[in-house]
Order: structure tokens, then sequence, then C-alpha cells
């Protein structure tokens, strides 16, 4: 689980870095902009969830090795 965790967390980034490139920052909400934007913000919520999921397993983790 801890690796698929950080690989999917290593593709997150590398789209957030790949999108930002595709940004056109005059207009960032129109044409294939958008489209890079709402990609960015998905990746950040993957990358938020997957810190949840390891935060998650560390602590499940700890409460089973203390009973």
């Amino acid at each position: 689980m801890k690796i698929f965790t950080i690989i999917l967390s290593v593709i997150a980034f590398g789209l957030i870095v790949f999108n930002f490139t595709q940004v056109n920052f005059k207009a960032p909400l129109e044409g294939d902009s958008i489209i890079a934007v709402i990609t960015i913000v998905a990746s950040l919520c993957v990358l938020v969830m997957m810190a949840i999921l390891r935060t998650s397993k560390r602590i499940e983790q700890k409460v089973k090795g203390t009973k």
C-alpha cells in the first residue's frame, strides 16, 4: 500500500507540473487552460488524499501495536 500511494503521488505531482506549463496565464479560465487548471486542482486533491491515507495507515499500525 505504501508503494502504491507513493507512485500515485509522484504521478499526481507530474500531472501538476505538466499542466502548469499548459496554462495560459493571460486567460487562465478560457479554452484549454481551464482543463489544465481543473487537472491541477484534481491532482492536488489526490496528493491530499494520499497524505491522509498514509497518515491513517500509520495511526492504524500504532493502534495495533499497543493492543
